[in-house]
């Protein structure tokens, strides 16, 4: 199975983009290069975890770190485009290995005051302190000679953003392959309308635009793939026939209603809304999860 496709920068001013998928949560990890200065970031970095054994581990973390090490880069960012539902954020992981700054859109703080209530946690602060920066819609940033802007992708969270670099834009859970469709809107806090207009936002880039997504599911047994262009997702995108707003919202609510949770989502969202930290060992030394009973719909007991 392939699980690394590198992509080149495409001139001046463009990034290389290093891809690594991870099978247990078909989760893209990427790192974004300046090949003029060798500066990167990390977006949307992978704690391992076994649900089964209750393990953690850094294998696909370290496999970032073995990469950057391997290429001369230096790590100036650390990105998160959204607090992940199906797996641990290594964000937190990566800052002590590396120094850089960890970063996340600015509304997570709503996501975190949401799932505050849902995990009955009245101590944890909910004004994004976990992260060095919160971005807004429009702040831009720089990785080495690189310019990086932020667009606001709301409707599949409501944090979600994109990192548009170059001519890449790492659009994570709005968008999938152009053979397979777009997210799920209905997480505590989605909207499909609010995911509609962001993926029209994301389809008005330039056509050449390269898209970079944070899943695939491998339609009918193919090869993991997570890069396509604008042009090519407005073309074949079986989710973006629908050319009104309702049409697809009737479309995308009709499909989650067909759909489980995530099986890491209860998991996942108590580390990743504390930017990729695991609970505070116990008086044993041990950390636990907490687990919220009958909170959530959607149970498929078939």
């Amino acid at each position: 199975m392939k699980t690394f496709a590198h992509s080149a920068s495409t001139g001046n001013g463009m990034p290389e983009v290093a891809g690594f998928f991870d099978p247990r949560t078909f989760s893209v990890q990427y790192i974004v290069s300046d090949p003029v200065t060798q500066a990167c970031a990390i977006i949307d970095p992978v704690l391992d975890f076994d649900e089964k054994s209750g393990a953690t581990a850094t294998h696909h973390a370290d496999e970032l770190l073995a990469y950057v090490a391997k290429n001369g880069l230096r790590v100036e960012w650390i990105l998160d485009t959204h607090p992940h539902a199906d797996h641990f954020s290594a964000a937190h992981y990566l800052k002590q290995k590396t120094g850089a700054p960890t970063a996340i859109g600015q509304r997570v703080t709503q996501v975190q005051a949401l799932w505050k209530e849902i995990y009955h946690w009245p101590d944890m602060p909910t004004d994004g302190r976990q992260w060095d920066t919160l971005f807004a819609e429009g702040d831009t940033f720089a990785i080495g000679e690189l310019k990086g802007r932020v667009m606001l992708s709301p409707g599949h969270t409501l944090a979600s953003i994109t990192y548009v670099i170059g001519d890449a834009a790492f659009i994570h859970d709005t968008l999938f392959q152009p053979d397979f469709g777009t997210a799920r809107a209905d997480f505590p806090g989605g909207s499909a309308e609010a995911l509609w207009d962001s993926i029209q936002a994301i389809l008005a880039l330039p056509d050449t635009t390269r898209l970079f997504t944070g899943h695939d599911y491998m339609p009918n047994g193919r090869e993991p793939a997570w890069e396509s262009r604008v042009a090519q997702q407005r073309e074949n995108n079986p989710h973006l026939t629908s050319k009104h707003q309702a049409d697809y919202v009737a479309l995308r609510n009709k499909r989650d209603e067909e759909l489980p949770m995530p099986k890491l989502m209860l998991h996942a969202l108590q580390v990743n809304t504390r930017g990729g930290r695991l609970p505070e060992p116990e008086a044993n030394g041990k950390r636990y999860l907490k687990i919220p009973l009958d909170v959530l719909g959607g149970a498929k007991w078939d």
